[in-house]
């Protein structure tokens, strides 16, 4: 089945197994970027924006290298605590998460993306192609992309 004859939230989960962990980082980033405007509602307002912001300032508060590894881990599905943390999230939480990581990337509180970062092409044909969704395609192609993201909590009370 190709990319073009899937649902908008299927097409968000196939489309990163494309990627390595940083052009999925990378892309995350420009979306929530170049959409912000159209997407920045619908992040914040979700239900559990407080959680979201709770696991946001947990990353907030780690060394800047050590940002970009937890978002790498989150990405990579590691078995980390935060990524453990972040796969217990609700879809709609996820979402205000990528939303909180990019505005404290574009305030630099988030390590932010090098400047000479280039997006390859299979990043920028997928950008290109969220931007010509609807607003609801493109909420469920994020959904799609940051759902599958971080490690399966722990049984017990090991989170």
């Amino acid at each position: 089945m190709t990319v073009s004859n899937l649902n908008a939230y299927d097409q968000g989960k196939q489309a990163l197994k494309n990627l390595n962990v940083d052009d999925q980082l990378g892309l995350l980033w420009f979306v929530y970027t170049k959409l912000g405007n159209s997407i920045t509602p619908a992040a914040p307002g979700a239900s559990g924006s407080e959680i979201a912001q709770g696991l946001f300032n947990q990353v907030k508060a780690l060394p800047h290298q050590e940002q970009l590894q937890a978002m790498r881990d989150i990405a990579a599905k590691a078995n980390t605590q935060i990524s453990r943390e972040y796969g217990s999230l609700s879809p709609e939480t996820k979402l205000a998460f990528w939303y909180f990581l990019a505005q404290g990337m574009e305030t630099k509180t988030i390590i932010p993306v090098p400047s000479d970062y280039k997006l390859p092409q299979a990043g920028k044909d997928l950008l290109t192609k969220i931007e010509g969704l609807s607003f609801q395609e493109q909420i469920d192609f994020l959904r799609g992309a940051v759902l599958p993201m971080g490690a399966e909590p722990a049984s017990g009370s090991q989170i």
